[in-house]
């Protein structure tokens, strides 16, 4: 096939850094992967990474957690979202953020997105009128990090919990105070495409010591919280104990030990990601029926993937996509009927109570999304170029 083609598969990950394979080696030669025990020294790799996390954003806890969606919905919960109340959620995101409510047993009522696909505040003050929430749950998606202060002040007006969904945002801004700390808990993700890669795992930052007691808790401590790295007091754990389930939700050793090198490097790869971004923006730029999200003046973002809107008929659009495809450049659209792998919408989520969504269903029609390996070269972002100038170039 002549032409642009593209040799490396977008679903590649860098190697791991050699620091984090020493840690892995260490845990697997103790054959003590699981975080607590009744001998266990000061010092576990998990423990260490939640000391870590908490220094990094300033918070007085950190609590480490089996995934992205446990820290969500152990945040919520530890906030005291019950079965039956109301939270909000912008209608771009992910399947497993809903999925949070969905396990609380509460009621997901949606907000709708403009055409950045960052949260529209007027809805979000109607929804927050009409539905009278306990909580927003406001997801930073792919690193898309909306107007926060015009969020917090709503959230602050109306006397509603605001958690961060910080799974795609780990190192992004917005008026210089990181995403994570604008509410009430911010949480975080280690999953393999994310900006720290452990494999699986999450994190909850705050500085709510009954939040954190909560969380620490119901994540499974057997009451060895003392061997947390930022426990709260013994006043606040004896506080929840007795009403605190143990919902298995703790992080493994082997996953803090990987993930622990990647925070010290954290800003290396995001200005790599930020230049892959860069670039990508620039080529792009001037096609015709394709747009790029714009990115608020307040925000420094911290992108793992790229995001162009198409107008174009959805037969046009997937024969276009279908040409990216073949040469080695696959792109995510969120406007397909069906769930497809990693990518669905709200449409796709019985569970999720239907709400009119005017702006948000118009720009998600046409999104797509490209997978970006921190360690592109600057060919290998050509390349990309060039593949989808030569299929939304005419």
């Amino acid at each position: 096939m002549e032409g642009p083609r593209l040799r490396r598969p977008l679903t590649s990950v860098p190697p791991l850094p050699a620091n984090a394979m020493d840690g892995a080696k260490a845990v697997l030669e103790s054959a003590r992967l699981f975080r607590y025990g009744e001998h266990v020294p000061e010092g576990t790799w998990v423990a260490r990474l939640e000391r870590a996390f908490a220094d990094h954003f300033g918070t007085r806890f950190a609590v480490a957690v089996n995934s992205g969606g446990s820290a969500m919905f152990l945040a919520l919960r530890s906030a005291g979202v019950e079965a039956g109340d109301v939270v909000l959620l912008n209608a771009f995101t992910l399947a497993p953020v809903p999925g949070a409510i969905e396990h609380l047993g509460a009621r997901v009522v949606l907000v709708d997105v403009d055409e950045n696909l960052l949260v529209d505040l007027e809805d979000l003050e109607a929804a927050i009128v009409e539905h009278r929430p306990k909580a927003f749950l406001l997801s930073h998606m792919r690193g898309h990090v909306a107007d926060m202060a015009g969020v917090v002040a709503l959230c602050e007006a109306h006397g509603v919990l605001l958690v961060e969904d910080c799974a795609h945002t780990l190192g992004a801004s917005f008026g210089g105070r990181p995403t994570g700390l604008f509410g009430k808990a911010g949480c975080f993700s280690l999953q393999t495409w994310k900006q720290i890669n452990a494999g699986e795992g999450g994190v909850i930052v705050t500085d709510d010591e009954d939040l954190a007691a909560r969380a620490i808790l119901a994540s499974g401590a057997y009451m060895l919280h003392a061997q947390h790295g930022t426990p709260p007091s013994e006043e606040a754990i004896q506080r929840w104990a007795p009403h605190t389930p143990n919902c298995s939700m703790r992080l493994n050793e082997l996953a803090a030990a990987i993930a622990l090198p990647q925070l010290a490097s954290l800003e290396e790869r995001n200005a790599a990601w930020r230049a892959i971004y860069r670039r990508l923006e620039a080529g792009l730029a001037g096609l015709p029926n394709l747009r790029i999200p714009q990115t608020l003046p307040d925000v420094v973002h911290a992108p793992t993937s790229f995001q162009f809107l198409a107008a174009l008929p959805a037969e046009d659009l997937e024969a276009r996509l279908a040409i990216c495809a073949e040469r080695g450049v696959p792109i995510k659209w969120f406007g397909r009927q069906h769930a497809t792998g990693f990518t669905s919408v709200h449409r796709h989520w019985g569970y999720v109570e239907a709400r009119p969504l005017p702006k948000g269903d118009a720009v998600l029609a046409g999104l797509c999304d490209i997978r970006l390996p921190s360690d592109l070269t600057e060919e290998e972002v050509a390349t990309v170029v060039a593949v989808v100038r030569l299929a939304f170039g005419h």
